[in-house]
Parts: C-alpha cells; sequence; structure tokens
C-alpha cells in the first residue's frame, strides 16, 4: 500500500489591504533593541603564509564581504538529526556542501566521486541464499525474521504476483550492494580528515533509538561499513530493492571529536552545544556565533575543499531572524538585509515585490516549486455518497478540461511566473514524457463533447441537462460542488474556473474549507473517504514518479481502513499494467524509463486528475547580490551559498 506523502499544510497571512502604504514615501530607519542572552563564540585557527616581494608596492587589502540574509524564524537546533525546518537547513547548507544535493529533480554528488549506478557496476542485486532465521524484507516491504509462512519474493521476482510462501527450506532472494566513494583529501573545518568511517558514524546515529529520525532505510539495511578511507558500502536486507539506493550515503559526523574525545552518546547530542548550535563541517562557511533572538554568523572556512577555486566569495554571512515579512522588505530596501528568503511567507507581498523591482530597489525572484497543482474528479466515489454520475465518461473529463483557462489563472493568479502542465512529472524531470496529451482551453471543443454525451441546454437557462446518458436521469442538471482549502491562490482559481465552466453550461458550487477538515483521513475528510466531486490542492513532485497514486489498488476504501492515495477511484487497466511495469523494475532499466513514461501519456489522455500548474516559491534580494537562484527540488535557497557574491 502506498502511504500518502505528507502535505505541508501552512496557513498563509492574508493580502495586505493598502499596498502602497507598505512603501515609505521618505528613508526608512529601523531601530531595534537586542537582549543578548547567550553568545556561542567557536574557536577556529587560520594559517596564513605572505610572501613579500619588495621591490613591489603592497596591494591593498581586498574589501571584507558581508552578506546579511533575513530568514523567518530562529533555528530550535542546527543537529541535522535533531529537528527540521528550513530556516536551520539555510545554515545547514553554509556548514555541510552535500554530501548529496537534490536538484532540478535529481541527485547530484557533491562530496562523492559519483553516485552508484547498477549500469555502472558500482551498485549490483545479488542472489544471495537465505534461510530460516535470517533477517529479510518480505513481500509488504517489511522487515522480519524468516519462518515458514512469510510471503517472500524469491531473486528475480519483482511484483506481488510471483511471491512465495517460504517453508522452512533455503531460498535465494535478491541482495542490492552500492559502493561509495567519497573525494580525495576531505576535511573538517578544524583541521581532521574527513572519513567513509564519519559517514559510518552517521549511520550509527541514526540507527540509534534515541535518535528522532526515520529508521525506515536503516532498518532495511543489512550493513553500513567504510572500507577504506574514502569508501562506504552499504548492503540492503534480501527481498529490499531500493528506487533510491544510490543515495544510501549517511550524512558524515565527526567521530573522533564527538564520540572519541567528548564520549557524546546520540542522547546527548540532541543537546549538545557541539552538536545543536556549533556543528563543525566541511562546507564554504563555519559558525563563529550565535545570538538568541537575533543571529547566527558564519565566516569562511579556510579548509572548504573547493577553496582552490577561490570559494567561497564571501568572507562573512550573517542570518538574522525576522519573523515579519513587512519587516523583512523594509530591511531590504534599507539595505540591512541583502536577501530575504521564501520561507518568509513573501508570497502575500508579490504586487508590493514587483512594484518595488520596478523602481530598482529590491528583486523578487520566484521558482517554480516541487508542487503540482491538480483538480481531481472523483470517479467512482464511496458507495454511500449519493449522486449522478457525472465523471465516468472521459469525454467529460476532457470537456471540462478545455473549458478551464488555465493559462490565465497562470498569467493573472501566478504573475506569469509559472506554467500549465501536462503531468504529475514537471517538463524538467528526467522521466518526464513527449506525446502527453494537451488540452487546451477551448470551450467551443469542450461543449461540442458535452453535447455528444447528452449534456445538453434544451431549455436555455445555461445550466445543461442529461438527456439519453445511461444510469443518469434525464433532466438531471450538469450541477456539482468543487471543494479545498482556504488558502487564497486556490479561492482566486476556483471563482475564474467557476465563470469559465459556467460559460460551457456547467454550474459548480465552490465550498473552501479549512485545511484541516479538508485534508482529514477517511471517512472523516471528503478526499479520501472518496465523498466528493471535484476537489483541488498539491503534491509534492520529486526525483521519484508518482504513478502509483492513481493505481486502482491504491483507492481508500472502508476495506483497507481509508489508506490510499488515489482519491479519484480511477482504475484503468492499461494504466495500472504501465504502472506496474514501472514500478517493479530495477532503477534505470527499460521498462521502469518506459513503464513510467507510458503511464504518463495515458494519464494525460484519461484525466483521472485534471493538472494545473506548478506552485510557485518566491525570495527577494537587493540587486548588488550575484548569483542568487531557486531550485525547485533543493528546500534551501541557499544550496548554492558558497558562490554567493555581492557586486559592491
Amino acid at each position: 500500500m502506498v502511504k500518502r506523502p505528507v502535505i505541508l499544510l501552512t496557513a498563509l497571512i492574508a493580502l495586505s489591504s493598502v499596498l502602497d502604504a507598505c512603501v515609505p514615501s521618505t528613508p526608512m530607519t529601523i531601530v531595534e533593541t537586542v537582549v543578548v542572552e547567550r553568545i556561542v563564540e567557536v574557536e577556529k585557527t587560520v594559517e596564513v603564509t605572505k610572501e613579500v616581494n619588495p621591490t613591489l608596492e603592497p596591494e591593498a587589502p581586498a574589501a571584507h564581504r558581508t552578506l546579511v540574509v533575513c530568514i523567518s524564524e530562529e533555528p530550535d537546533t542546527l543537529y541535522t538529526y535533531g529537528g527540521s525546518g528550513t530556516s536551520a537547513t539555510h545554515i545547514q547548507q553554509a556548514v555541510y556542501d552535500g554530501p548529496i544535493d537534490n536538484r532540478n529533480y535529481a541527485y547530484q554528488p557533491v562530496i562523492l566521486k559519483k553516485l552508484p549506478s547498477l549500469n555502472d557496476g558500482d551498485a549490483v542485486v545479488n542472489a544471495v541464499t537465505v534461510q530460516a532465521g535470517d533477517i529479510v524484507v518480505d513481500d509488504a516491504g517489511d522487515p522480519l525474521e524468516l519462518d515458514a509462512g512469510a510471503i517472500v519474493r524469491p531473486a528475480g521476482c519483482r511484483s506481488p504476483d510471483c511471491a512465495v510462501e517460504f517453508t522452512g527450506e533455503p531460498i535465494e532472494m535478491d541482495q542490492m550492494v552500492a559502493t561509495f566513494e567519497m573525494l580525495e583529501g576531505l576535511v573538517w573545518s578544524n583541521g581532521d580528515p574527513l572519513t567513509a568511517d564519519d559517514s559510518v558514524y552517521g549511520f550509527e546515529l541514526n540507527a540509534d533509538p534515541d535518535t528522532p529520525t526515520s529508521h525506515h532505510v536503516v532498518d532495511r539495511t543489512a550493513s553500513y561499513e567504510a572500507t577504506s578511507d574514502t569508501v562506504a558500502v552499504w548492503t540492503g536486507l534480501p527481498g529490499y530493492v531500493d528506487e533510491l539506493y544510490y543515495t544510501n550515503f549517511w550524512h558524515p559526523f565527526p567521530r573522533k571529536l564527538w564520540q572519541d574525545e567528548l564520549g557524546y552518546s546520540a542522547a546527548d547530542l540532541l543537546e549538545a552545544e557541539e552538536s545543536s548550535r556549533a556543528p563543525m563541517g566541511w562546507g564554504g562557511f563555519a559558525i563563529t556565533e550565535w545570538v538568541d533572538g537575533d543571529h547566527i554568523t558564519v565566516e569562511k572556512n579556510p579548509n572548504y575543499f573547493r577553496a582552490d577555486e577561490g570559494l567561497p566569495y564571501l568572507d562573512t554571512v550573517i542570518f538574522r531572524f525576522v519573523a515579519d515579512p513587512n519587516a523583512a522588505i523594509a530591511q531590504l530596501i534599507s539595505g540591512e538585509c541583502d536577501i530575504a528568503t521564501q520561507d518568509g511567507l513573501l508570497d502575500d507581498q508579490t504586487e508590493l515585490l514587483l512594484k518595488l523591482e520596478q523602481e530598482g530597489v529590491v528583486k523578487p525572484v520566484f521558482a517554480t516549486a516541487a508542487i503540482w497543482e491538480h483538480v481531481d474528479f472523483c470517479i467512482n466515489p464511496a458507495p454511500d455518497y449519493d449522486r449522478p454520475d457525472f465523471f465516468e465518461d472521459v469525454r467529460v473529463r476532457q470537456a471540462i478540461a478545455m473549458c478551464l483557462d488555465r493559462q490565465n489563472v497562470v498569467d493573472s493568479v501566478l504573475y506569469g511566473r509559472s506554467i500549465v502542465i501536462d503531468s504529475y512529472n514537471p517538463p524538467e524531470h528526467p522521466l518526464y514524457a513527449e506525446g502527453l496529451t494537451h488540452w487546451p482551453y477551448d470551450p467551443e471543443a469542450g461543449t461540442a463533447l458535452l453535447d455528444e454525451v447528452g449534456w445538453v441546454d434544451s431549455d436555455g437557462d445555461g445550466i445543461r441537462e442529461a438527456h439519453g446518458i445511461e444510469g443518469i436521469p434525464n433532466g438531471t442538471l450538469l450541477e456539482f460542488k468543487w471543494q479545498s482549502t482556504k488558502k487564497p491562490m486556490r479561492e482566486q482559481y476556483m471563482q475564474r474556473f467557476q465563470q469559465n465552466l459556467a460559460d460551457c453550461g456547467v454550474k459548480v458550487d465552490l465550498e473552501n474549507l479549512p485545511t484541516a477538515e479538508y485534508y482529514a483521513e477517511g471517512p472523516e475528510g471528503p478526499l479520501f473517504s472518496r465523498r466528493f466531486d471535484m476537489g483541488s490542492f498539491g503534491w509534492p513532485a520529486s526525483v521519484l514518479s508518482p504513478c502509483e497514486y492513481y493505481l486502482g489498488s491504491e483507492t481508500p476504501t472502508e476495506e483497507n481502513g481509508w489508506d490510499g492515495a488515489n482519491d479519484t477511484g480511477f482504475d484503468y487497466a492499461p494504466y495500472n499494467e504501465q504502472c506496474m511495469r514501472a514500478i517493479t523494475a530495477l532503477p534505470g532499466t527499460e521498462d521502469y524509463i518506459e513503464g513510467h513514461k507510458e503511464a504518463q501519456r495515458i494519464f494525460s489522455e484519461q484525466l483521472p486528475v485534471i493538472p494545473l500548474f506548478l506552485q510557485l516559491k518566491l525570495a527577494a534580494i537587493r540587486p548588488e547580490v550575484k548569483g542568487f537562484a531557486m531550485d525547485p527540488t533543493e528546500n534551501s535557497e541557499m544550496w548554492n551559498i558558497e558562490t554567493l557574491d555581492l557586486d559592491r
């Protein structure tokens, strides 16, 4: 069973009522009183070698370059295993570079020579013999001690169709092995060598019961060991075929300092200064100061592994805690901040930022987010949800798609900064399919399809009625409800689409519900109990292609505890076949790639949901900032902090 991904349900503050009031007519001065409760100083040693040529005039020292970043809140902790939050991620990007980046829907090595690949031979699938008492992963994907009666997949089996019952006799199962080779000469910011054993230490901390992180991959790992100073080898449990095997390199932590010298346990590290407030890394910067309630300062790491490239360009970065988006924009205007990050709810101030851009004061930076907005048809509602069968006929779904002016919404609600999409994978995705069916805004074609089905406005009142449609009484109005959350963006586009559909003779009643009520698990919530007509929301997009969201087997029902992502109830055999072809194949193989692409082609033609557009994320910078770029799949826009610079 596919578990629904976590949906980030962040309530947005209301739009400013008078945007012009946010722009001062005279220069603005902001005075703050800061109470310094605690300052953490991190000792650092910098060796400087200088050669003096007495025949040359001494060069003027380079200007010290300091960047100030306004982030939305003060982190609770900077320990990677101690918590989460975008504000902490911004600073972690400065302290750690990688070890693996997730950029533009693909993983990229940073401190590794390459990512292992089944095609290259540094990742393999071996057939191993297992017997009673061995720990394996069963057909359901759960680790267990092998015993008679367990359902497992023998070697070469990739789906439940070929799973067998273990009888007690030895059996061969598949086991994945991936080898990771680090760059040579890596060191921690204090100069100590950074080795593969530090990554093994990261694995050990992840596996410790006192570490509050997901143990999913750890629990399915047979071993993770360093075979040299630069090589780590991951071996999965027999039966575990991991689609993301090439990311199973654990975040290194300084074993010599934390464990050997300081003697910290996993529980200690949740609170220790050296892990939570001043973690040592290998990235472009090292933490030198944390002033409670005000800011964190990082300074150039002289031991950075890319120092010979002249990186980082900046000498100092100050992360200032500014919770109020209006205050963050004011500090951008005054020059007290150079960057205001996306987590500061700047999207409520988009019009103001665009006005400031015209004046050359501040530059808004838009990027499509890795969240695709869509509207779902409840094709097969729950048995007790009594309403006409509006959406079983694919022509109705296609007609509605052609009646929606999605580009107009992108241009107006999203300021022309996003794109209309045709699949659950964005166009930049490595598995994006060519030849998708695109449904343009074409109300004439849409109304012609509705006429063809038998939805005709015979009485001229502007609303179509059923005429000769099997299973639907004649005269039934083409009227239904469209539900979503109270997010302002959704309220705006739903109102536009309501008028679009009215122009096609379809009456839609809008209902915007509180977030918790709308997304509630079945049977309480409308979506995942399949008690709705149409409903819109956003799913995360990622490296993995999510065809399984629309498998017939993933329909939430009372029998399966309402567990499943397929709120539409869509169950189409050709789609199921191609999706299963993909998800039961080894990553990178022809079946994996072509199965995912063909599933998208079927999806775009059958339209269990209408893909609308990619959501936006928004940051703002001063014009002097150089090299700033947001990425769809990197959580923090500080992902390339080592190459940021200032033109002043």
